[in-house]
């Protein structure tokens, strides 16, 4: 009778656990949320114009900051995460593979930021994971039209430095749809 009961709360005790973990890098948005469904949304420039992307500076693990004005002339992708989001993990092996097809590509740039400012717990996760994503921590303020209220959140920077892309809840980076798009800001002027 013992073993039932411990086993009923270990069972509970997991999925409040996994419950939190979600609610808490979840979407709380209450405009986002549609028939019971949480809707991922995609925000375009037009929605979210990329005001202030001059002042927005991160750190890497070396300690070098670097601002969005020094990347224009390149397409920037941003990844806000944190180690302990479940849709974060789970989309990050297609980060990963993403940043593999434009390895070698100087016309783009992209930059992992954790959201919690700890780059000895991200870089750890990168390494255990074998993933060949450059960390990053905040060094400035972020506005909220690029960091709202949900991680994980991507924002996809053109050439020029504006945004044209910001997309909260996780992704598959690896669809044809994103890779087409990627393809086509890397190749403009």
């Amino acid at each position: 009778m013992k073993m039932k009961f411990k086993n009923l709360s270990v069972r509970s005790g997991i999925f409040i656990i996994t419950a939190i973990s979600v609610a808490a890098c979840g979407n709380t948005d209450k405009n986002k949320i549609e028939s019971g469904n949480t809707k991922t949304k995609e925000v375009t420039a037009t929605e979210a114009p990329a005001s202030a992307a001059s002042d927005i500076s991160f750190k890497d693990k070396s300690g070098k900051t670097l601002s969005l004005s020094s990347l224009k002339g390149k397409v920037v992708f941003i990844n806000f995460w944190a180690t302990w989001c479940p849709p974060c993990i789970q989309e990050m092996p297609t980060i990963n593979e993403l940043r593999g097809r434009y390895k070698n590509n100087d016309e783009i740039v992209f930059l992992m930021v954790d959201v919690d400012n700890n780059m000895e717990k991200s870089t750890a996760f990168m390494e255990k994971n074998k993933y060949d994503l450059p960390v990053y921590v905040t060094a400035s303020e972020i506005p909220s039209n690029y960091l709202g209220s949900s991680i994980p959140t991507t924002v996809i920077l053109d050439k020029s430095g504006d945004m044209i892309a910001r997309i909260e809840g996780g992704r598959d980076y690896t669809s044809p749809e994103i890779i087409k798009v990627v393809n086509e800001l890397v190749e403009s002027n």
